[in-house]
């Protein structure tokens, strides 16, 4: 590893010799509509045939030869194209203001960056979809959401309908980093999963990273859902929002300080339990089913130089009677972006990230008895977080920076009053703190070979006060039980470190085709244990210990990319493979909830993940959208599992087909469509049975796992957008958003189990269970003014 660290020394140290005789153009890319900064606009210079992109911030740089003319030329699908001129003798100041072209163009687009990024940028496995592209396809009750909407993408999965998170190659979705302007977010849904915490009026960018990982990543060993929120309308005031049939939401944004700082605020509610109040009576009459989020961002422009920020969310569901149980996550974000000279930037950032849930009975306190039962548990993170960028030539661009994050966690504060008398169940907090440093380069070579490489080293303690517990094991993969516990009062209870080495390369076969290959190790010490067919808002989060060790991943990747017909059309074929080690997975009957053992309920083994995914997409014209296709398997091998053997994951799908079609009419009508087809999730059903005092019993004799699969599932949408002809309050626009949800009345299986007939208990019988299972048609109104 030292080596590596030298060389990527020593080409910065050469490199920089080298650019002494030369000067800097940089400067930052905005929207002329509403000074949103651009993030990946193409920064061409034609007299070298090569240039830049746009940072996560807007920011560009370029260290050119002096005494030279220049041809600069600033490319954004959807803007219009700007060609600037320049005689570079000193370091020169250039940004620039993009014009939407859209209404030139006159139809959709499904993307917003340089028509030949997919080819010519060393990026491989990443995908990036535009919030214009989400807000057309048809979605569940008419409400946009981005984390459905990234399923239709290929590699990405999920256990069914309703189901907390997603699944990207093979991992489970506590391996998905999902960061909300670079807070992490733990738990991404509202309602059971069936939408995500992201207000589509809110959220600027959206990038989906799932392999060749860059080195400024870390944490989690599946992919990064990086979702970058909207700064406000720098130029006007501007309002957005949209009544729809099961919650509205409203956004507010607009410039201060004379138009150098700007701020949105935008929230949501639902409001089933208000529709549904008057017919709820006995005891449904005090029910409450709801959730709600706030989204808020400010920015403010000190100089040329600094640029300060700060952005925040706040969300709940509330969900129950008598008995029910919420949960919600808080994060707030200060970003600082510093230019120190024309070649190095910063961007420093500090975060805290909360979720909580709670479980209550008696909530109403209708129990004269006073027995009540009060349950909270809870993970809060905080995090500095400095990331510098180098540009040293149009040829290498060096990232460099680190993180330190501070984790609180509580499994469970709980009390239990029964006859009076109460009862202290509660679990022991813990703590922790992990730190990483890494360094990374991108470098081109020459026209047609370009290098991403980099290293990061992750650090992570244990910390007290805490218990650590050691376990005998009497049977294999039975409950362990234990046998001794140290208590610390402080200090470190135990640590782990690791390296991360980070690589992709590309090579442009021709100006329309690309190969590119990848490798990236990837680290979590982080874990979310959950022992049922999908993740519920009450499963736990854990923390790496003496007994659950870091999950590990190394994963490969080979891509072919090819662009037709002048960039109308794009495709790609990529294979992968992923080797994971330290899965978790749990005994038969493991409880986690509430049990100072719970890691005597833990087994560990390893994975395997491989696959192809082709992907097919058409940028322009009236009928744009994508096809991608998925071929894949997830495995896992665990001790006392499956007899030891290799079984197929709970969320191991072989087949994944989707297609997302757009077709612009004319200038107010539009037409959109989607169809996905997935292969049915494993699952384990008896195998024989047995009577015994007068009922058949169900029993997996050969202790095999996830031998068998619930059906497929497949489902149609459609929907429609009619804009509309007069105008909001004399001034403003508005639209009907018309949606059909699984159109032909598929009764997909969330999953299927084996119980006795209830008119005779010596009968078994299958049970099939569909959370959706008919058509959900809906409408919306949306409007900005």
């Amino acid at each position: 590893m030292k080596h590596i660290f030298s060389i990527l020394l020593w080409l910065g140290m050469a490199t920089w010799a080298y650019s002494q005789e030369k000067r800097t153009i940089s400067g930052y890319i905005k929207d002329a509509s509403n000074g949103e900064s651009l993030i990946g606009v193409s920064v061409y210079v034609r007299e070298i045939g090569n240039g830049t992109v746009t940072n996560d911030y807007g920011y560009y740089a370029l260290n050119l030869p002096t005494g030279v003319s220049y041809t600069l030329v600033f490319n954004y699908i959807g803007y219009e194209k700007v060609e600037k001129k320049v005689t570079l003798t000193d370091d020169l100041k250039l940004s620039i203001e993009l014009k939407d072209e859209s209404v030139k163009l006159q139809e959709v687009i499904v993307k917003t960056t340089k028509e030949d990024e997919n080819v010519k940028n060393i990026e491989m496995s990443v995908n990036k979809v535009e919030m214009k592209t989400i807000r057309q396809m048809p979605a569940l009750l008419g409400e946009v959401d981005l984390v459905r909407s990234i399923q239709l993408l290929p590699g990405v999965t999920s256990v069914g309908e309703g189901a907390s998170g997603f699944n990207v190659r093979g991992g489970n979705i506590d391996q998905n980093l999902v960061l909300l302007d670079e807070a992490p977010v733990f738990n991404a849904s509202h309602l059971f999963g069936f939408f995500s915490v992201f207000n589509p009026d809110a959220v600027k960018d959206v990038k989906l990273v799932k392999g060749g990982i860059p080195a400024q990543y870390g944490g989690r060993i599946s992919s990064i859902l990086d979702v970058r929120l909207k700064e406000g309308n720098a130029k006007k005031r501007e309002i957005n929002g949209g009544i729809g049939t099961i919650f509205s939401r409203l956004s507010y944004e607009q410039p201060f300080a004379k138009s150098k700082g700007s701020f949105i605020v935008a929230g949501r509610r639902s409001y089933i339990d208000v529709l549904a109040k008057p017919f709820l009576n006995g005891d449904l009459k005090n029910s409450r089913f709801y959730f709600y989020d706030l989204t808020a961002k400010a920015n403010y422009r000190i100089d040329d130089k600094n640029t300060v920020f700060a952005s925040g969310y706040f969300g709940r569901d509330v969900f129950g009677a008598d008995f029910g149980f919420e949960w919600g996550n808080q994060t707030a974000t200060v970003r600082w972006n510093h230019v120190f000279n024309n070649k190095l930037f910063m961007n420093a950032t500090a975060f805290y990230s909360n979720y909580d849930y709670g479980l209550e009975s008696d909530r109403n306190n209708k129990n004269k008895s006073g027995d009540k039962f009060k349950w909270n548990s809870s993970i809060k993170t905080w995090s500095m977080k400095p990331d510098f960028t180098y540009y040293l030539t149009p040829n290498n661009t060096v990232t460099f920076g680190g993180q330190y994050i501070n984790y609180s966690t509580k499994p469970g504060t709980a009390t239990a009053i029964s006859s009076g008398e109460e009862r202290n169940i509660s679990l022991d907090p813990r703590y922790a703190d992990e730190s990483s440093l890494y360094i990374g380069n991108d470098q081109k070579l020459n026209e047609w070979l370009s290098f991403q490489y980099g290293i990061r080293y992750s650090y992570f303690r244990n910390l007290g006060p805490g218990t650590a517990y050691e376990f005998l094991e009497v049977v294999k993969g039975d409950r362990k039980l234990p046998v001794s516990e140290k208590k610390y009062e402080s200090g470190v209870i135990n640590t782990y470190g690791n390296w991360e080495p980070r690589f992709s390369t590309k090579i442009e076969v021709s100006p329309s085709t690309s190969i590119k290959a990848s490798y990236n190790r990837t680290a979590q010490y982080l874990h979310l244990l959950s022992n049922t067919a999908a993740s519920s808002p009450l499963d736990v989060w854990t923390l790496s210990s003496k007994i659950i060790k870091p999950q590990l991943a190394d994963q490969v990747a080979l891509g072919w990319f090819q662009n037709f017909q002048e960039n109308m059309y794009e495709a790609s074929l990529e294979v992968y493979y992923k080797k994971l080690q330290n899965q978790i997975d749990y005994v038969a009957n493991s409880d986690l909830l509430l049990n100072t053992y719970l890691e005597g309920d833990l087994l560990f083994g390893n994975g395997r993940a491989y696959g192809a995914e082709v992907y097919v997409k058409k940028n322009r014209g009236k009928l744009t959208g994508w096809v991608s296709y998925t071929l894949a398997r997830t495995e896992r091998k665990i001790e006392g599992i499956n007899n030891d053997n290799w079984f197929p994951a709970r969320f191991d799908k072989t087949h994944n087909l989707s297609t997302v079609v757009l077709y612009q009419l004319n200038d107010r009508l539009s037409f959109s469509a989607n169809f996905a087809f997935n292969t049915g999730t494993p699952a384990t059903f008896p195998t024989n049975r047995f009577e015994w005092g007068g009922w058949t019993l169900p029993q997996n004799v050969d202790n095999s796992r996830n031998a068998a699969r619930i059906p497929a599932y497949h489902r149609l949408d459609l929907g429609a957008t009619l804009k509309s002809k007069k105008k909001l309050f004399g001034k403003g626009q508005g639209e009907w958003v018309l949606s059909v949800y699984n159109v032909y009345n598929r009764r997909n299986p969330f999953s299927m189990y084996v119980r006795q007939n209830e008119d005779n208990n010596l009968k078994t019988e299958a049970v099939r269970y569909a959370v959706i299972g008919s058509v959900v048609p809906a409408i919306t109104y949306n409007f900005k003014f």
